[in-house]
């Protein structure tokens, strides 16, 4: 099998941004973005998701942490689209209930093709350890976007924010192993009845 590694870059007058990746590691992450409570979420995705990931960001943080958490997103989403490659013998969909506590949230994940992003989260708060919580769906609309999947976010209940998030993250991490993982019954096949994704 071939690896199913990538690394992109993406440089803007906002951001610089490199994310490197390994579809099938071991759950090592390494970040350096400036915004600890997304390296923090970051972190789950890798370990739940059994990706390997290093991302390194210079944003403009000193206005806020807007661009640097949606163009870290954007890159993201762009390195899984190369390292997933045609989606051959790949299981394509993926699932996760995720509890923590009081907090329950399902994600589902869809390598389509097509870009489409329903989030449904009802944050008990608006911002944790001073990260504006609007800002989670700026990253997952900029992952969509560019990974070109359909991804369904529910936060079915939960009272800590932050644990309404830490589901949301754990639960993507493990929807994402789900999909990418190689399927032996479907070597060579396209997951698809249109022969292409």
């Amino acid at each position: 099998m071939a690896e199913r590694k990538a690394s992109v870059e993406r440089n803007t007058l906002e951001t610089q941004v490199k994310v490197d990746i390994n579809l099938d590691g071991t759950g090592q992450a390494d970040f350096d973005i400036g915004v600890p409570f997304l390296e923090h979420m970051l972190d789950q995705i890798a370990r739940h998701g059994l990706i390997d990931m290093n991302i390194r960001c210079r944003g403009d943080l000193h206005i806020d942490d807007h661009h640097t958490v949606e163009d870290v997103g954007i890159t993201l989403g762009q390195a899984f689209a190369k390292a997933i490659g045609d989606k051959k013998g790949t299981r394509r969909y993926g699932h996760a209930y995720v509890p923590l506590d009081e907090a329950l949230s399902r994600v589902v994940i869809d390598f389509s093709g097509r870009p489409g992003l329903h989030m449904h989260v009802d944050f008990t708060r608006a911002s944790v350890g001073g990260f504006d919580v609007d800002l989670f769906m700026e990253f997952f609309q900029g992952f969509v976007n560019h990974a070109q999947v359909t991804l369904h976010i529910d936060n079915l209940r939960g009272v800590n924010t932050h644990h309404q998030i830490e589901t949301v993250f754990k639960a993507f991490g493990r929807a994402l192993r789900m999909a990418v993982e190689m399927d032996p019954r479907m070597t060579g096949m396209m997951p698809s009845t249109k022969g292409s994704l």
